[in-house]
């Protein structure tokens, strides 16, 4: 009858969080030990503007060029089309 009670058990993560202590990941345990004797120092969330690439268009421009290499192909294919013999 052991068998039947291991059956009859639910093991779901409503069980697994209920438990008393959960042991920390091996990466968390590893940052834990090197920020004891060095911690880090304050790391702003995301970047200040002002420190963008100098040399990156921006969005539009990068839009407009794509948009116009696709027109030419389209006008290049139908001057191609039309000056072609049947």
């Amino acid at each position: 009858m052991p068998d039947r009670e291991d059956e009859e058990r639910e093991y779901d993560l409503r069980w697994a969080d209920g438990a008393e202590h959960k042991e920390p990941s091996a990466r968390a345990r590893m940052l834990a030990a090197r920020w004891k004797e060095n911690p880090p120092g304050p790391v702003p969330f995301r970047a200040d503007p002002d420190h963008r690439g100098s040399g990156r268009r921006s969005s539009w421009v990068s839009t407009a060029v794509v948009l116009g290499c696709v027109a030419a192909v389209i006008v290049l294919l139908g001057y191609i089309n039309f000056r072609a013999p049947y």
